[in-house]
């Protein structure tokens, strides 16, 4: 049996769709027919390398998508032929198998830039037939991230102020989940002023364009010069990052950083602001307990208590997955999703 797979070969260049043969299944992982699969900026940077040099050239791409299980490995429990599935990079239940390879072509526990994958049993979490393919994409890693952020390190409550600095997929899905636990005021920092017109579908109540105001002033205006309880940064941008630094309330203010920048690069802050009671922490997919909480947004989305349509702006098929990467890069795309099935 064969798959069509979107592959590395070179950085900084397009990606390849090559035809695979693919393995035979070993303990603990599972066969997937791809249903869709989201495209993120930890993929963009794995193409333009702002890591480094890549030593597992070739290899596949993907790590947040939905799919049906067509077939399971020796050992599997978790899940059975049939079952519909999120597909997330972050570690759940089950065995743990790091590596898969097509041949020559090097995979890891997770791939989704294709139509059939091989995966980890600790990477798909099962869903009901009621949740669609297309929403469920999200919950491998925008949703869990983004909300997780705001649920399970932030716990942000009701009248609490909140701001985001970025108005990608990520950043949307912590709009919706602040939206949620009703903070006031909810603000959203990004230089597209399309992107901000969905931070408001989203459920920002505020918008500032870094590219006309300062955010830093901007927020100390909103919130009558105390600054923000929470920000969060998932624009993956230095200056961002020292300015959602700066927008916070002293003491006691919490910024949480999503964003990568290129190996090398470095933020500036102001050790004094710490002593003030400022703080600020990196996180791992939102502190998500990824089969619990995937359980949680589904019950959300199946009872209209959270919409996830909103954050799609783009579908592609794998062939033209190389038109989304472009898209992504020009900083136009909210959530982009590459319909593995040719559903678009």
């Amino acid at each position: 049996m064969k798959t069509k797979a979107a592959v590395l070969t070179k950085q900084k260049a397009p990606l390849e769709i090559w035809e695979l043969e693919i393995p035979e299944l070993k303990a603990g992982q599972v066969l997937v027919k791809v249903a869709y699969s989201g495209l993120c900026h930890s993929q963009l940077n794995e193409i333009n390398g702002v890591k480094g040099e890549d030593k597992f050239i070739p290899h596949t791409l993907g790590h947040e998508g939905s799919g049906t299980i067509e077939a399971i490995g020796p050992e599997v429990t978790k899940v059975k032929p049939g079952d519909h599935v999120v597909l997330s990079w972050i570690k759940g239940k089950g065995a743990d198998v790091p590596s898969c390879r097509y041949g020559n072509v090097n995979s890891g526990a997770i791939s989704t830039f294709m139509t059939h994958a091989v995966i980890s049993e600790n990477r798909v979490i099962p869903i009901p037939d009621a949740m669609p393919l297309k929403e469920a994409a999200l919950l491998g890693c925008a949703i869990p991230t983004g909300a997780g952020v705001v649920k399970n390190e932030m716990e942000l409550q009701a009248g609490e102020s909140f701001a985001v600095f970025g108005s990608g997929g990520i950043g949307l899905s912590a709009l919706l989940a602040a939206k949620g636990a009703k903070a006031d005021p909810i603000i959203a920092i990004d230089v597209n002023e399309t992107k901000l017109n969905q931070a408001i579908s989203c459920g920002a109540t505020h918008v500032i364009n870094a590219t006309k105001q300062d955010p830093v002033a901007a927020i100390l205006e909103i919130t009558k010069g105390s600054g923000v309880d929470y920000v969060f940064e998932s624009a993956g941008k230095r200056e961002a990052m020292e300015k959602a630094f700066c927008s916070l309330k002293a003491p006691g203010g919490l910024c949480v950083l999503a964003g990568n920048l290129p190996k090398g690069e470095h933020i500036s802050i102001d050790p004094f602001e710490l002593i003030r009671g400022k703080r600020i922490v990196g996180t791992w997919g939102g502190k998500s307990n990824i089969d619990k909480d995937v359980a949680y947004y589904v019950d959300l989305y199946l009872n209209n208590a959270i919409d996830l349509s909103g954050l799609i702006t783009h579908e592609v098929p794998l062939a033209q997955i190389n038109d989304l990467v472009i898209e992504l890069q020009s900083g136009a795309v909210g959530r982009g999703l590459i319909c593995c099935e040719n559903r678009c």
